[in-house]
């Protein structure tokens, strides 16, 4: 049996970097939600070979891809030994600010899981989640979530109203870990820096919410970011904000409408991939068998 594996995109609503930690990452608290941009998985189950192919040349093909890792890990917490042959079409821009990586590691574990006829639980599928990164017990909660710790205390958040998105990614990555190591703690102390008390009376409201305070690092090498969130603003969107360590930045709509025509009021001439999206604010169906 084959299956298909839809991995999504995600963006972050919010994020505040709230210390360092003694082991060199930082404690966050970030708005985290699914987008409708996905990468595509085939998963074949194969006799003892872990093999995937892809799409994008530049991308490995070994443990260095976390797809890889993810399928490896599965079959060690099985205790058994195991293959599948996997093919991965990738639509998520690489090193955007989109969790693109992460989301094909959880959505490995999950297609996995089916296959096998779910040997594992969510929370077992979750731990092995964190074991591979930060991001990727999100992708397996499969909910808008507040996140604490390094990104991986989740949190479900049911206060984003249905919005549409215009998603622009320039032409060039950013090292996430180059933007932490630049980043002043002591400069981003924002005052309007919301709680969990407040979030649980109120809903999003992008006017008030949108913040990033990992974006004045990457704006300082990249002021196209912040020439990309002007013109989002100027083509009315609710809010613009970078997501994650970018360089990606989304723009806020109220439906499908203003964002496509917000989309086709952008420049077409600076290597800028487009997406108009919506937020996926519920679970959906991403396994589908074949």
């Amino acid at each position: 049996m084959t299956i298909q594996v839809l991995s999504p995109a995600k963006v972050n609503l919010f994020l505040y970097v709230l210390r360092r930690r003694a082991d060199g990452y930082h404690d966050l608290f970030s708005l985290m939600c699914r987008i409708g941009l996905y990468d595509e998985i085939l998963l074949n189950p194969a006799s003892a070979t872990i093999a995937l192919q892809c799409s994008d040349p530049s991308l490995p093909v070994d443990d260095g891809n976390l797809a890889v890792r993810a399928a490896r890990r599965f079959y060690e917490t099985l205790g058994r030994s195991g293959g599948v042959q996997m093919h991965l079409i990738k639509r998520i821009p690489v090193g955007a600010g989109l969790g693109g990586g992460s989301s094909n590691a959880a959505s490995v574990l999950l297609g996995l899981n089916h296959l096998h006829d779910a040997p594992l639980s969510l929370d077992r599928l979750i731990a092995i989640g964190r074991s591979l990164g930060a991001d990727v017990p999100f992708f397996l909660y499969q909910s808008p979530a507040l996140a604490s710790g390094i990104g991986d205390q989740l949190e479900a958040f049911t206060g984003i109203p249905s919005q549409a998105a215009v998603v622009v990614s320039p032409p060039f990555t950013v090292s996430t870990r180059m933007v932490y190591q630049n980043l002043n703690l002591r400069l981003t102390n924002c005052p309007k820096r919301p709680t969990r008390a407040h979030l649980k009376k109120t809903a999003f409201t992008p006017a008030f919410h949108l913040y990033n305070d990992l974006e004045a690092v990457t704006l300082a090498l990249h002021p196209e970011v912040g020439t990309i969130k002007n013109l989002l603003v100027d083509r009315g969107a609710l809010g613009a904000l970078m997501s994650g360590s970018g360089p990606s930045v989304f723009g806020l709509f109220p439906d499908s409408g203003a964002a496509r025509k917000a989309t086709d009021a952008l420049p077409t001439n600076r290597g800028w991939r487009l997406f108009c999206v919506d937020l996926l604010t519920a679970p959906i169906p991403l396994i589908r068998e074949m």
